[in-house]
């Protein structure tokens, strides 16, 4: 008798479980829980222009992806999406990317910002063209105007001394 209760028991909770780990989130609650994870991303102080941070959600799950230069950044964001209302588990895959490259970011951003054609995008507090530079390579990442300043941005990224190789990923943003 007393196995069969435990049984029971341990087949009730595997249920329970199961059913969370299978429960949705509306669909309002994930436009919701993504909308506050981008704000306050956004809002780090430490987030600068050459890290990258992206995010998904799954029902009430958020994975964080990406590239960070300061490894205090990785941590300070996922515990602020700990705290989101809503959030049941944080997935943290933001990779901290190596400090020997922080010249040749200071580099690309002066190539890119610095240009006069490609000035205005430096005027915003959060920068739109996101600058990555990992072992060498750079990534942009981002959102311009036209595909004349997305091209541009990694003409510019090429011609920076000590850059093997330039992914441009930089998205034309749709006029109104």
């Amino acid at each position: 008798m007393r196995s069969r209760l435990l049984l029971f028991a341990i087949l009730a909770a595997t249920c329970v479980l199961t059913a969370q780990d299978q429960r949705q989130a509306p669909p309002q609650a994930v436009k919701r829980i993504a909308k506050e994870v981008r704000h306050e991303i956004l809002m780090l102080p430490n987030y600068d222009v050459f890290d990258d941070i992206k995010y998904s959600v799954s029902g009430y799950d958020v994975t964080l992806t990406g590239q960070v230069t300061n490894p205090t950044v990785k941590g300070e964001v996922e515990n602020v999406v700990k705290h989101i209302e809503g959030v049941e588990k944080v997935v943290n895959r933001i990779e901290v990317l190596p400090s020997m490259d922080n010249g040749l970011r200071l580099r690309l951003y002066r190539a890119i910002y610095g240009y006069p054609a490609l000035e205005r995008y430096a005027m915003p507090v959060i920068k739109p063209i996101r600058i990555i530079a990992k072992n060498g390579n750079a990534t942009l990442e981002g959102v311009v105007d036209s595909q004349a300043d997305k091209d541009l941005a990694a003409l510019r990224a090429n011609g920076v001394s000590g850059v093997f190789s330039v992914t441009n990923n930089l998205v034309v943003e749709k006029s109104k």
